[in-house]
């Protein structure tokens, strides 16, 4: 099991990397030329900057039972289909039982773009969420 972080845009990267680093657990970070990350025990992997790169990349890379860390739902997707446990910065896990609702959302927030109007942007981020990812990554890890 390790843990693989889809870094673009991740604000949970340092909390991942401290609980890999207690767990003894091996961590990836997986990001594109336009992000820089070094942080101490955890390996980092940059690929070229492009629509998706990061995303086809880590797929690639997913191991049965790795647990892949993004926000990315088209990406969470194709995790789940290579047997990876998904979870988001907020520590909601993906599944069977939500991804194709929330493929769907994306799907009709998009159609709503394209059509001109608009959507209620993304709320502050709070230590709550954090709180929550951290004791999901933990949970996972036992």
């Amino acid at each position: 099991m390790r843990i693989l972080i889809d870094a673009d845009g991740c604000p949970v990267v340092d909390i991942a990397v401290c609980i890999s680093n207690k767990n003894n657990t091996e961590c990836i970070i997986i990001c594109d030329t336009s992000h820089v990350f070094e942080k101490e025990g955890v390996k980092t992997i940059t690929v070229s900057k492009g629509a998706d790169s990061v995303d086809f990349a880590l797929v690639n890379m997913i191991a049965k039972g790795d647990i892949i860390i993004t926000q990315d739902y088209g990406l969470a997707a194709m995790c789940l289909a290579r047997g990876a446990i998904v979870i988001n910065q907020d520590g909601m896990r993906y599944d069977s039982t939500n991804i194709d609702g929330l493929l769907m959302q994306r799907h009709m927030a998009k159609k709503i773009l394209k059509n001109g109007g608009r959507l209620k942007g993304i709320a502050k981020r709070c230590a709550e969420q954090d709180k929550r990812f951290e004791q999901q990554l933990q949970e996972l890890l036992k």
